[in-house]
C-alpha cells in the first residue's frame, strides 16, 4: 500500500478511536498538559501525518525545538508493542525498558496547546484520565480503556509494518528530511535509522478474556479497514 493510502487508513483508525473516546467520562480538558511530555513513542506513519501538518501550516520553526528535545536523553523504546505481544505469546522474557525523566513535549505552543493537535499521534489521543491529574497527582485510566488502547497501538503498528517506531523527537527529526521521507515511502530504507526500531505485523492481540466480548464492536470496525 502506498503512503497516501496508509495515511488515509490511519485517519480512519483515529476516527474509530475518537468515536470510542467521545463516549468516555474523562477529565481531560483544553490546556491540560501534564501528560504532554517528550517521552512519547510514535510510528513513522504517524510521523508523516505530523510532518504533513507542520509543513502545511508553515510551522517549520518547531523543528528547532524538536531538535533540542532530541538532544536530551529521553525515552527510547527497545521493542514495539507487536513485538512485545509476540514475545508474551511465546512466553519469552521481555527486555527491560529504561525509565527516563519527562521533559515538556516540544510540540506544545506557548499557550500550552498542542501545535499539531489535529495530527497528534495515537499515544497522545489515548491517554485519557477519569480524574484531574493536576489535582490528584496522577492519571486514572479504566482497565478496558487500556485494553482498547493496546488494540489500536497494535493495529497502527501493523499498518506501518516494515517501517519504524521511536521517540517522537527522533522520528520527526528523521522525517524532517524530504530525502528520508521519499526513501522511506519508496521502501529504500530497510534498516532502522539510529534511535529507531522496526515495526512488526500483528500476530496476536493482547485482549484479556474478560474484555473480549466488549471489545468486539471495535474489532469489527477495525477489521473493515483496508491497509
Amino acid at each position: 500500500m502506498n503512503l497516501s493510502s496508509k495515511l488515509a487508513a490511519l485517519g480512519k483508525i483515529y476516527k474509530i478511536y475518537d468515536e470510542f473516546s467521545a463516549s468516555l467520562n474523562i477529565a481531560c480538558k483544553k490546556h491540560c498538559c501534564l501528560c504532554c511530555t517528550e517521552n512519547v513513542t510514535i510510528t513513522t506513519i504517524e510521523g508523516f501525518k505530523i510532518i504533513e501538518g507542520i509543513l502545511e501550516k508553515d510551522k517549520e520553526e518547531l523543528f528547532s525545538r524538536i531538535k533540542e528535545s532530541g538532544e536530551i536523553s529521553g525515552f527510547r523504546p527497545r521493542i514495539t508493542v507487536n513485538e512485545m505481544a509476540h514475545l508474551c505469546m511465546e512466553d519469552r522474557e521481555l527486555p527491560e525498558e529504561e525509565n527516563m525523566p519527562e521533559g515538556e513535549c516540544p510540540l506544545l505552543a506557548d499557550n500550552k496547546e498542542c501545535s499539531v493537535y489535529e495530527h497528534r499521534p495515537f499515544a497522545c489521543r489515548c491517554f485519557v484520565s477519569t480524574v484531574n491529574c493536576a489535582e490528584s497527582g496522577s492519571a486514572i485510566v479504566d482497565d478496558f480503556v487500556i485494553t482498547v488502547n493496546n488494540i489500536f497501538m497494535q493495529v497502527i503498528e501493523h499498518a506501518d509494518a516494515g517501517r519504524f517506531s521511536g521517540n517522537l523527537s527522533d522520528v520527526l527529526q528523521f522525517l524532517e528530511s524530504a530525502e528520508n521521507r521519499e526513501n522511506l515511502s519508496s521502501g529504500k530504507i530497510r534498516n532502522p535509522p539510529s534511535g529507531l526500531i522496526k515495526n512488526h505485523p500483528l500476530k496476536i492481540l493482547m485482549i484479556p478474556p474478560e474484555h473480549r466480548e466488549k471489545a468486539e464492536p471495535i474489532l469489527d470496525a477495525l477489521r473493515k479497514l483496508t491497509y
